[in-house]
């Protein structure tokens, strides 16, 4: 009896330094992150985006394209990895989220998503149009809506979150996919060329004030 009690008792202490190791591992990894996306990736700055609300698998595909700048070794690094088979990666360019990111191993990588994926979608107070925001809900619906779902809140589909995202952030990572500097899906690239011919860049604004009055 003594000689279960002890076993019981040891597996639970080692299950306990096990989390608190695991927990600690986290920590040390995100805080990096949390310098500028803020703390559990709720950003407070106009050039930043907020993390928490975003799938697991568009945080992996956002950490590996920084961290491999060429398509081909992006492409290379996830057909590599049986656990990154559903991720789905494009080439970005970047400040100083390039050098961070070639910081990290691609475990670790996995270990940061899993934490901030987890996190509560965060929608800070920013000023807003509502007459802009009105018709950029009708963009929204007519052009984005298939894949950036109940009204851009959604990680569904692993296609990021629009909602919430500051204004500034939105239009210069906008800016970068029509100046071709950030690559897009085929889906994406057809509808936004789209907008831009019927509607024109000022529909950028109109989604951005839109995105910002979204409240989830």
């Amino acid at each position: 009896m003594r000689i279960l009690v002890r076993i019981i008792l040891f597996s639970s202490i080692s299950l306990t330094v096990f989390i608190v190791n695991a927990n600690n591992r986290t920590a040390m990894l995100t805080d990096t992150c949390v310098a500028c996306h803020g703390e559990n990736g709720n950003s407070l700055g106009p050039a930043i985006p907020s993390l928490g609300g975003m799938s697991r698998n568009y945080l992996l595909g956002a950490m590996l394209a920084f961290k491999y700048e060429e398509s081909d070794q992006l492409n290379a690094a996830i057909e590599s990895d049986q656990d990154l088979e559903d991720v789905e990666a494009f080439t970005r360019n970047s400040t100083i989220m390039a050098r961070i990111a070639k910081g990290y191993t691609d475990d670790e990588i996995k270990i940061i998503a899993d934490h901030f994926s987890a996190q509560e979608l965060f929608v800070g107070q920013q000023e807003v149009s509502l007459t802009k925001a009105k018709s950029g809900k009708k963009l929204h619906e007519k052009y984005c809506a298939n894949c950036h779902e109940e009204g851009g809140t959604s990680s569904e589909g692993d296609t990021g979150v629009l909602a919430g995202q500051w204004r500034p952030y939105f239009l210069w990572t906008m800016t970068d996919y029509l100046e071709g500097s950030r690559e897009m899906p085929k889906k994406m690239k057809v509808k936004l060329e789209k907008m831009m011919k019927v509607s024109g860049i000022e529909s950028l604004d109109l989604l951005a004030n839109y995105y910002v009055s979204v409240i989830p």
